[in-house]
Protein backbone atom coordinates (compact mmCIF):
# COMPACT_ATOMS: atom_id res chain seq x y z
CA UNK A 1 0.00 0.00 0.00
CA UNK A 2 1.41 3.16 -0.73
CA UNK A 3 1.83 5.91 1.51
CA UNK A 4 2.06 9.72 0.71
CA UNK A 5 5.60 11.73 1.66
CA UNK A 6 5.82 13.06 4.89
CA UNK A 7 7.91 15.89 3.15
CA UNK A 8 8.30 17.11 -0.12
CA UNK A 9 9.53 19.43 -1.75
CA UNK A 10 8.13 20.83 -5.31
CA UNK A 11 10.35 22.75 -8.15
CA UNK A 12 11.64 24.65 -4.80
CA UNK A 13 14.28 27.25 -5.87
CA UNK A 14 16.09 30.26 -3.87
CA UNK A 15 18.21 33.16 -5.68
CA UNK A 16 20.55 35.31 -3.71
CA UNK A 17 21.07 38.43 -5.74
CA UNK A 18 22.27 36.84 -9.19
CA UNK A 19 23.16 32.97 -7.83
CA UNK A 20 20.89 30.13 -7.65
CA UNK A 21 21.53 28.73 -4.00
CA UNK A 22 19.16 25.93 -4.71
CA UNK A 23 17.27 25.33 -7.70
CA UNK A 24 14.44 23.11 -9.00
CA UNK A 25 14.79 20.91 -6.10
CA UNK A 26 12.68 17.92 -5.81
CA UNK A 27 12.40 15.84 -3.35
CA UNK A 28 10.33 12.89 -1.16
CA UNK A 29 10.29 11.79 2.37
CA UNK A 30 8.54 9.00 2.98
CA UNK A 31 7.11 8.34 6.68
CA UNK A 32 9.77 5.83 8.86
CA UNK A 33 12.74 7.22 6.48
CA UNK A 34 15.75 8.16 7.93
CA UNK A 35 17.00 10.46 4.53
CA UNK A 36 20.26 11.23 3.98
CA UNK A 37 20.53 14.83 2.38
CA UNK A 38 23.98 15.01 1.18
CA UNK A 39 26.12 17.26 -0.64
CA UNK A 40 29.22 19.21 -0.52
CA UNK A 41 29.62 22.50 1.36
CA UNK A 42 28.25 25.40 0.17
CA UNK A 43 25.99 23.00 -1.96
CA UNK A 44 22.51 24.65 -0.52
CA UNK A 45 21.78 22.28 1.84
CA UNK A 46 21.64 24.49 4.59
CA UNK A 47 19.45 26.80 2.65
CA UNK A 48 17.16 23.67 1.43
CA UNK A 49 16.43 23.32 5.28
CA UNK A 50 15.92 26.68 5.97
CA UNK A 51 13.21 26.74 3.76
CA UNK A 52 11.65 23.87 4.81
CA UNK A 53 11.15 25.39 8.24
CA UNK A 54 9.92 28.77 6.88
CA UNK A 55 13.09 30.17 8.08
CA UNK A 56 13.28 31.70 4.18
CA UNK A 57 10.58 31.69 1.66
CA UNK A 58 11.73 30.29 -1.67
CA UNK A 59 11.90 32.21 -5.09
CA UNK A 60 9.75 29.47 -6.85
CA UNK A 61 8.50 26.53 -5.46
CA UNK A 62 6.84 24.95 -2.91
CA UNK A 63 6.80 22.47 0.16
CA UNK A 64 4.63 19.92 1.44
CA UNK A 65 4.72 18.67 4.97
CA UNK A 66 1.96 15.83 6.01
CA UNK A 67 0.07 16.19 2.71
CA UNK A 68 -0.15 20.10 2.95
CA UNK A 69 1.39 23.16 1.61
CA UNK A 70 3.39 24.56 4.44
CA UNK A 71 2.61 28.12 4.04
CA UNK A 72 -1.44 26.81 4.54
CA UNK A 73 -1.12 26.29 7.78
CA UNK A 74 2.35 27.00 8.88
CA UNK A 75 2.07 27.11 12.75
CA UNK A 76 -0.27 23.84 13.21
CA UNK A 77 2.24 22.02 10.69
CA UNK A 78 5.41 23.04 12.13
CA UNK A 79 3.73 22.25 15.58
CA UNK A 80 4.69 18.38 13.77
CA UNK A 81 8.26 19.24 13.36
CA UNK A 82 11.95 19.40 15.79
CA UNK A 83 14.85 20.52 13.97
CA UNK A 84 17.97 21.88 14.53
CA UNK A 85 20.07 24.44 12.01
CA UNK A 86 23.49 24.13 11.96
CA UNK A 87 25.04 24.83 15.95
CA UNK A 88 22.52 24.78 18.72
CA UNK A 89 22.89 27.86 20.67
CA UNK A 90 22.21 27.40 24.73
CA UNK A 91 22.28 29.64 27.77
CA UNK A 92 25.70 28.92 29.02
CA UNK A 93 25.43 29.62 32.29
CA UNK A 94 22.30 27.88 33.02
CA UNK A 95 22.01 23.93 33.09
CA UNK A 96 20.35 21.55 30.60
CA UNK A 97 17.19 21.53 32.45
CA UNK A 98 16.71 25.20 33.01
CA UNK A 99 17.55 25.91 28.83
CA UNK A 100 14.80 23.26 28.28
CA UNK A 101 12.73 24.88 30.66
CA UNK A 102 12.91 28.30 28.80
CA UNK A 103 12.65 26.77 25.21
CA UNK A 104 9.59 24.89 26.18
CA UNK A 105 7.79 27.77 27.54
CA UNK A 106 8.61 29.72 24.48
CA UNK A 107 7.00 26.75 22.49
CA UNK A 108 3.37 27.00 24.96
CA UNK A 109 5.12 25.19 27.84
CA UNK A 110 6.56 21.76 28.47
CA UNK A 111 6.35 19.59 31.07
CA UNK A 112 8.82 18.24 33.65
CA UNK A 113 8.73 15.23 32.88
CA UNK A 114 9.32 15.34 29.32
CA UNK A 115 12.28 17.43 29.72
CA UNK A 116 13.26 14.54 32.08
CA UNK A 117 12.33 11.81 29.25
CA UNK A 118 14.08 13.39 26.03
CA UNK A 119 17.41 14.17 28.63
CA UNK A 120 17.61 10.44 29.31
CA UNK A 121 16.50 9.42 25.42
CA UNK A 122 19.88 11.91 24.66
CA UNK A 123 22.06 10.55 27.33
CA UNK A 124 22.20 13.44 29.29
CA UNK A 125 19.99 12.51 31.86
CA UNK A 126 23.25 12.11 34.94
CA UNK A 127 24.43 15.81 34.02
CA UNK A 128 21.00 17.35 33.22
CA UNK A 129 21.70 20.17 36.26
CA UNK A 130 25.22 21.22 35.47
CA UNK A 131 25.56 24.28 33.14
CA UNK A 132 25.98 24.15 29.92
CA UNK A 133 29.02 25.84 29.43
CA UNK A 134 30.91 22.40 31.15
CA UNK A 135 29.50 20.10 28.58
CA UNK A 136 31.52 18.85 25.63
CA UNK A 137 30.89 19.33 22.03
CA UNK A 138 29.36 16.20 21.41
CA UNK A 139 26.96 16.80 24.77
CA UNK A 140 25.71 20.31 23.37
CA UNK A 141 25.28 18.88 20.02
CA UNK A 142 22.63 16.04 21.77
CA UNK A 143 21.13 18.51 24.03
CA UNK A 144 20.26 20.39 20.72
CA UNK A 145 18.67 16.86 19.74
CA UNK A 146 16.96 17.15 22.62
CA UNK A 147 15.54 20.50 22.23
CA UNK A 148 14.28 19.29 18.89
CA UNK A 149 12.25 17.00 20.64
CA UNK A 150 10.67 18.66 23.63
CA UNK A 151 7.34 18.80 21.48
CA UNK A 152 7.61 14.86 20.33
CA UNK A 153 7.64 15.74 16.63
CA UNK A 154 6.74 13.18 13.97
CA UNK A 155 9.64 14.84 11.52
CA UNK A 156 13.24 15.57 13.07
CA UNK A 157 15.46 17.84 10.53
CA UNK A 158 19.15 17.53 11.77
CA UNK A 159 21.15 19.83 9.87
CA UNK A 160 24.95 18.70 10.23
CA UNK A 161 24.17 16.95 13.80
CA UNK A 162 28.06 15.42 13.52
CA UNK A 163 30.21 18.56 12.41
CA UNK A 164 33.31 19.07 14.47
CA UNK A 165 32.46 15.86 16.93
CA UNK A 166 35.48 13.51 17.60
CA UNK A 167 34.91 9.59 16.11
CA UNK A 168 33.37 8.69 19.65
CA UNK A 169 30.76 11.94 19.43
CA UNK A 170 29.91 11.00 15.87
CA UNK A 171 29.01 7.15 16.87
CA UNK A 172 26.76 8.34 19.69
CA UNK A 173 24.98 11.25 17.40
CA UNK A 174 24.55 8.30 15.16
CA UNK A 175 23.44 5.76 17.55
CA UNK A 176 20.63 8.02 18.61
CA UNK A 177 19.44 9.03 15.46
CA UNK A 178 18.90 5.33 14.94
CA UNK A 179 17.07 5.14 18.40
CA UNK A 180 15.12 8.06 17.46
CA UNK A 181 13.88 5.93 14.12
CA UNK A 182 13.49 2.18 15.22
CA UNK A 183 12.23 2.50 19.03
CA UNK A 184 10.78 6.24 18.74
CA UNK A 185 8.85 5.96 15.13
CA UNK A 186 10.37 9.44 13.70
CA UNK A 187 11.16 10.47 10.21
CA UNK A 188 14.46 11.95 10.44
CA UNK A 189 15.74 14.08 7.65
CA UNK A 190 19.65 14.24 8.19
CA UNK A 191 21.99 17.29 6.13
CA UNK A 192 25.56 16.32 5.98
CA UNK A 193 28.56 16.19 4.03
CA UNK A 194 29.99 12.98 4.82
CA UNK A 195 28.59 9.91 2.89
CA UNK A 196 30.20 7.44 5.25
CA UNK A 197 27.74 8.71 8.25
CA UNK A 198 25.00 8.70 5.69
CA UNK A 199 25.47 5.11 4.68
CA UNK A 200 25.72 4.20 8.15
CA UNK A 201 21.66 5.16 9.45
CA UNK A 202 20.18 6.00 6.45
CA UNK A 203 17.68 4.00 3.80
CA UNK A 204 16.96 6.80 1.62
CA UNK A 205 19.45 9.76 0.57
CA UNK A 206 19.77 12.51 -2.40
CA UNK A 207 22.43 14.06 -3.16
CA UNK A 208 22.35 17.67 -4.28
CA UNK A 209 25.54 20.12 -5.70
CA UNK A 210 25.21 23.26 -6.35
CA UNK A 211 21.98 23.50 -5.71
CA UNK A 212 20.88 20.93 -7.45
CA UNK A 213 19.17 17.30 -7.22
CA UNK A 214 22.38 15.23 -8.61
CA UNK A 215 20.69 11.72 -7.46
CA UNK A 216 17.85 10.39 -4.88
CA UNK A 217 17.03 6.84 -3.81
CA UNK A 218 17.34 3.70 -1.93
CA UNK A 219 20.85 4.01 -0.26
CA UNK A 220 21.37 0.25 -0.83
CA UNK A 221 20.40 0.74 -4.15
CA UNK A 222 21.99 3.52 -4.90
CA UNK A 223 25.38 2.40 -3.17
CA UNK A 224 25.44 -1.15 -5.41
CA UNK A 225 25.20 0.60 -8.48
CA UNK A 226 27.45 0.77 -10.85
CA UNK A 227 30.83 -0.22 -10.87
CA UNK A 228 33.02 -1.84 -7.98
CA UNK A 229 36.56 -1.81 -7.52
CA UNK A 230 39.67 -1.93 -4.69
CA UNK A 231 43.03 0.21 -4.34
CA UNK A 232 45.92 -1.98 -2.96
CA UNK A 233 49.02 -0.21 -2.61
CA UNK A 234 51.42 -3.17 -1.95
CA UNK A 235 55.00 -3.55 -3.18
CA UNK A 236 57.17 -4.98 -4.70
CA UNK A 237 55.52 -4.48 -7.71
CA UNK A 238 56.29 -7.30 -9.65
CA UNK A 239 55.60 -9.61 -7.27
CA UNK A 240 51.94 -7.74 -6.84
CA UNK A 241 50.98 -8.11 -10.43
CA UNK A 242 51.95 -11.97 -10.79
CA UNK A 243 49.73 -12.85 -7.34
CA UNK A 244 46.90 -11.03 -9.20
CA UNK A 245 47.57 -13.23 -12.50
CA UNK A 246 47.64 -16.27 -10.33
CA UNK A 247 44.30 -15.67 -8.31
CA UNK A 248 41.59 -18.04 -9.62
CA UNK A 249 39.73 -16.32 -11.62
CA UNK A 250 42.84 -13.94 -12.38
CA UNK A 251 42.11 -10.24 -11.14
CA UNK A 252 42.01 -8.00 -13.66
CA UNK A 253 44.14 -4.63 -12.91
CA UNK A 254 45.61 -1.22 -13.95
CA UNK A 255 47.88 1.09 -12.10
CA UNK A 256 46.78 4.24 -10.80
CA UNK A 257 48.18 7.45 -9.15
CA UNK A 258 46.53 5.32 -5.85
CA UNK A 259 48.46 2.16 -6.67
CA UNK A 260 46.68 -1.00 -7.92
CA UNK A 261 43.05 -0.10 -9.43
CA UNK A 262 41.90 -3.84 -9.19
CA UNK A 263 38.45 -4.45 -10.51
CA UNK A 264 36.92 -7.28 -8.12
CA UNK A 265 34.45 -8.16 -5.63
CA UNK A 266 34.70 -6.49 -2.26
CA UNK A 267 34.01 -10.38 -1.17
CA UNK A 268 37.46 -11.56 -2.58
CA UNK A 269 39.59 -9.14 -0.12
CA UNK A 270 40.28 -11.43 2.49
CA UNK A 271 41.86 -14.09 -0.04
CA UNK A 272 43.73 -11.68 -1.89
CA UNK A 273 45.32 -10.29 1.27
CA UNK A 274 46.32 -13.39 2.39
CA UNK A 275 47.57 -14.84 -0.69
CA UNK A 276 49.98 -11.36 -0.74
CA UNK A 277 51.06 -12.21 2.80
CA UNK A 278 52.33 -15.67 2.02
CA UNK A 279 54.44 -14.14 -1.16
CA UNK A 280 56.11 -12.08 1.65
CA UNK A 281 55.07 -8.83 -0.06
CA UNK A 282 54.37 -5.62 2.05
CA UNK A 283 50.71 -4.56 1.94
CA UNK A 284 50.41 -0.34 3.15
CA UNK A 285 46.39 0.01 2.16
CA UNK A 286 43.40 -1.94 0.49
CA UNK A 287 40.86 0.12 -0.24
CA UNK A 288 37.09 -1.02 -1.29
CA UNK A 289 35.72 1.76 -3.52
CA UNK A 290 32.39 2.39 -5.26
CA UNK A 291 31.42 4.67 -8.26
CA UNK A 292 29.07 6.88 -5.90
CA UNK A 293 31.79 7.10 -3.36
CA UNK A 294 34.11 8.36 -6.40
CA UNK A 295 31.71 10.51 -7.46
CA UNK A 296 30.82 12.01 -4.30
CA UNK A 297 34.45 12.83 -3.17
CA UNK A 298 34.90 14.58 -6.62
CA UNK A 299 32.11 17.07 -5.58
CA UNK A 300 33.21 17.39 -2.25
CA UNK A 301 37.05 17.83 -3.30
CA UNK A 302 36.48 19.78 -5.65
CA UNK A 303 36.38 23.73 -6.12
CA UNK A 304 32.88 24.19 -5.26
CA UNK A 305 32.18 28.40 -5.16
CA UNK A 306 30.36 29.32 -1.67
CA UNK A 307 27.37 30.45 -2.45
CA UNK A 308 27.97 33.06 0.57
CA UNK A 309 30.31 35.07 -1.55
CA UNK A 310 27.53 36.17 -3.04
CA UNK A 311 25.49 36.72 -0.38
CA UNK A 312 23.87 33.44 0.28
CA UNK A 313 24.47 30.86 2.98
CA UNK A 314 24.88 27.32 2.12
Amino acid sequence: MSTSPILETIHLSKRYKKRWAVKDLNLSVQPGDVFGFLGPNGAGKSTTIRMILTLVFPTEGEVRLFGGLVAQNRMRTLGRVGGIVEKPDFYLYLSAVRNLQILGALNGGVTESRIEEVLELVGLKERARDPVKAYSHGMRQRLGIAQALLHDPELVILDEPTSGLDPQGMKEVRELILQLSREQGKTVFLSSHLLHEIELVANRMAIINRGELVVQGEVEELLSKGEVYVILKAEPADAVKRVLERCTPPIPFRLSEEGFRLDMEFSRIPALAKALVDEGIEIHAIVPRRSLEDFFLSLTESETPSLSESGAPS
